[in-house]
């Protein structure tokens, strides 16, 4: 088996991406066996006049124009010669053995279409405690044991150290190129969509494959301060949220549950009367009712766009 690793990055933190790729050099699995991508996305200056990938047998500096981690991982995918790919984001250090593990794993279970690990967190500054809570969004995940699924969410891999099979990426490639709403799910601009990965992942069940979590498989995330702050904890949550449940109706059909208006006033009184017993939500249970709002009303768009379709049809 031959793998591909796919570095996705834009106006990268240089620090930060020295250490991925210092991590990915020093990697136990030998360099004749992998092959390195690094896909700059719309950098403001070429990494491809910065960035050394001379080490590397077969490391190659992609350049994508359209802007987005979905155009950027769409190129990777077309790129790729790997029977495995995995994904790495410019401030992602793989522990040593990562690719080794991943190859062991992908051979071992050959079920799995899609799988990842642990992602452990390396903090610039220590965040506020009161925001502790919402860490969860910035793709901090502990896995102290293998598990696997065919359905839902919760076995489902993020995005830092994803690794999938060439079958699920060309199939994830070919619904995604003629899907305008699949291109949205993940970051583009100053959006803080984070869906993309899911949907990648979730192509294994489309395929009659499952996904995973693995204990061995060790990332970790170098999260920068300004991402620490609470207007962005909590943009980033209403986003993650918002975005899985598209996801996840892209590939069940089941979407969440939506009240209208009236369910809104009734949440307005709820809140209303938290506040004045001096018991207020936590700041992940509104950023998360929040975008299950947003996700039903944009839901029914897509289901009356898809009703429209057939009638033409």
């Amino acid at each position: 088996m031959k793998l591909s690793v796919i570095v996705c990055t834009h106006n990268p933190r240089s620090d930060y991406l020295s250490r991925t790729l210092e991590a990915l050099g020093s990697q136990t699995m030998s360099h004749a066996q992998w092959e390195l991508l690094l896909i700059d996305n719309d950098s403001d200056e070429p990494l491809a006049s910065r960035i050394d990938l001379s080490w590397h047998p077969e490391g190659r500096h992609i350049r994508e124009e359209e802007l987005g981690l979905t155009p950027a991982r769409l190129r990777g995918i077309a790129e790729a010669k790997g029977d495995l790919l995995i994904f790495v984001d410019d401030d992602n250090v793989l522990q040593r053995d990562y690719l080794e593990a991943a190859t062991r794993i992908s051979v071992t279970r050959s079920y799995l279409g899609a799988f990842g690990g642990s992602i452990e967190a390396e903090f610039e500054v220590e965040p506020d405690p009161r925001l502790r809570s919402l860490l969860p969004s910035l793709a901090v995940r502990g896995v102290t044991q293998a598990k696997w699924a065919n359905f839902g969410i919760e076995s489902v891999p993020y995005g830092a150290g994803l690794c999938v099979t060439a079958k699920v990426a060309r199939a994830y490639a070919a619904n995604t190129r003629g899907s305008e709403t699949r291109r949205c799910l993940d970051r583009r601009a100053g959006s803080l969509m984070g869906g993309g990965d899911l949907d990648l992942a979730m192509t294994s069940y489309d395929l009659g494959m499952g996904v995973g979590l693995f204990g061995e498989l060790v990332v970790t995330h170098l999260i920068d301060k300004r991402r620490l702050s609470p207007h962005y904890l909590h943009r980033i949550c209403v986003g993650g949220n918002y975005s899985s449940h598209v996801v996840t109706y892209l590939h069940t059909g089941i979407a969440p549950r939506y009240r209208g208006a009236t369910g809104m006033v009734v949440d307005s009184l709820k809140q209303m009367v938290r506040t004045c017993l001096g018991r207020l939500s936590s700041p992940p249970e509104k950023a998360m009712r929040e975008a299950e709002r947003l996700a039903a009303r944009d839901i029914r768009l897509l289901q009356m766009q898809r009703k429209i379709e057939i009638q033409q049809i």
